[in-house]
């Protein structure tokens, strides 16, 4: 499935949390904490867009629509939403 956000928006690649610590204990999925971090897939075609498709983010925690393409968590956000690049 091929998604183009319109305007200010982006699409973002959810980055997976870790299922084992450090010390090899299984972190149930229900217990493990939501992920603020990802990678810029699609954006937008407003102007106003400071990111760049390959960037990695940081977004905020309860922004966006969240869907699935082929099988991976997405995220669609406004640009408002990012908090800031990981470089």
């Amino acid at each position: 499935m091929n998604v183009k956000p319109l305007g200010e928006r982006l699409l973002i690649l959810i980055k997976t949390s870790e299922e084992k610590t450090a010390g090899g204990i299984v972190i149930p999925q229900t217990a493990q904490e939501k992920t603020q971090e990802g990678t810029v897939v699609a954006v937008g075609n407003s102007s106003n867009i400071t990111v760049k498709v390959g960037d990695r983010v940081l977004y905020d925690k309860y922004a966006g629509t969240q869907l699935k393409i082929d099988g991976k968590d997405h995220l669609i956000v406004k640009m408002d939403d990012i908090l800031a690049i990981i470089e």
